[in-house]
């Protein structure tokens, strides 16, 4: 089993920027990439962005592409997700993912997700 913590989530202005953090426990050499996907009210869940955790190859979903960016600290078995240039549109719920294979809208581990709300 994998254990996924995320933190960083909050209230921010469009235009500001949020770094979210995921810290894995666990059986985490099983895991192949970790991610975040996110969830808004009355949507269905996204991909958002993933990366290995051997060769560090990112993967980004089309609309954050420039804005966010995910990296890894394979020591601390964390993953990072800096937001920039954040906008109404990224207010979501977003969970952090690990998996047996890339992350996308699916995945094997879960965390608890934290809440990001992007003001107008």
């Amino acid at each position: 089993q994998v254990q996924l913590v995320e933190s960083g989530g909050g209230l921010v202005q469009a235009g500001g920027s949020l770094r979210l953090s995921c810290a894995a426990s666990g059986r985490t050499s099983s895991t192949y990439s970790m991610g975040w996907v996110r969830q808004a009210p009355g949507k269905e869940r996204e991909f958002v962005a993933c990366i290995t955790w051997s060769g560090g190859d990112t993967y980004y979903r089309e609309s954050v592409k420039g804005r966010f960016t995910i990296s890894r600290d394979n020591a601390k078995n964390t993953v990072y997700l800096q937001m920039n240039g954040l906008k109404p549109e990224d207010t979501a719920v977003y969970y952090c993912a690990a998996s047996t294979q890339l992350v996308s809208y699916k995945a094997d581990y879960w965390g608890q997700g934290t809440q990001v709300t992007v003001s107008s």
